[in-house]
């Protein structure tokens, strides 16, 4: 090995984050393929700006936040993007904080997305993403917020999310999702945040505390009205006919006893 190579190797080592990380490059490249981009807001997510994301901890794509070299914040919210969210997400290891929220992105929420154990805020609210909610998301042990509302997730809310202790803001409602809310998301102890009703809201076949009854649910006001004013109509018209049968019976055995007395007078 001459000394040019050693040097250049002893340089690598040194100052490692001068090259560019294999994983965010990874990451970048298979996330924009998986896009559409239909009102060029991401004109600047070209492949030559995949090899480098980060330069000295600042980037020139849209939405990428960089810190030391790496990129931990993807913020691409409200730009209405398609197509579906890249399994090879899983590749930004130092992603912090992701959201793709108010957009029209569909298909699910890759499973992949667990080897995010730095990932404190997952926001994809307000797209058409469909599937069940992944529990592989609780190997996110940093998760602090989780939306997902107004979606099309169907299944149960799955019960290992609520292991995640760091979890303040938990919202799945509008979505299609089904079973009961499991009781360590709805009613957790200690000094645990619970969540209410509005977390919840939304989904037909989702039942269990906080939400109301399945029954008071699905019973209107206008309805329960209804029924009280037919049931007092009906009681008023069963007694109304039955004073009337008492009287043309009282009626009845007056003129018989009557008749009954003019018989037994004398004639004067």
């Amino acid at each position: 090995m001459d000394v040019g190579t050693v040097l250049l190797l002893c340089w690598v080592t040194l100052i490692p984050g001068i090259l560019s990380d294999p994983s965010d490059e990874a990451c970048m490249t298979h996330l924009s393929k998986s896009l559409q981009d239909p009102n060029n807001q991401l004109h600047n997510w070209k492949e030559e700006n995949f090899a480098n994301p980060c330069n000295d901890s600042t980037t020139n794509l849209r939405g990428a936040i960089c810190n030391n070299g790496r990129i931990f914040k993807l913020s691409l919210n409200n730009l209405s993007l398609r197509g579906t969210i890249s399994p090879f997400l899983s590749n930004c290891t130092n992603l912090q904080a992701l959201d793709l929220s108010s957009n029209f992105l569909t298909g699910p929420i890759p499973a992949d997305l667990q080897s995010l154990v730095n990932l404190a805020v997952l926001n994809l609210s307000s797209n058409r993403l469909e599937g069940v909610i992944p529990p592989q998301l609780t190997m996110c042990a940093y998760l602090n917020i989780i939306d997902l509302h107004d979606n099309l997730f169907t299944g149960p809310i799955p019960q290992q999310l609520g292991l995640l202790v760091r979890l303040s803001a938990f919202d799945v409602s509008n979505n299609r999702l089904s079973g009961p809310i499991p009781a360590s998301l709805s009613n957790r102890s200690g000094n645990l945040p619970r969540f209410n009703a509005s977390s919840f809201l939304g989904n037909k076949d989702l039942y269990g505390y906080p939400l109301p009854p399945l029954r008071n649910r699905g019973l209107s006001l206008l309805a329960i009205v209804g029924i009280g004013l037919g049931s007092g109509l009906a009681s008023l018209v069963l007694s109304f006919t039955g004073v009337c049968i008492w009287l043309k019976i009282t009626d009845r055995k007056m003129a018989l006893e009557e008749g009954k007395i003019t018989h037994l007078m004398p004639d004067y």
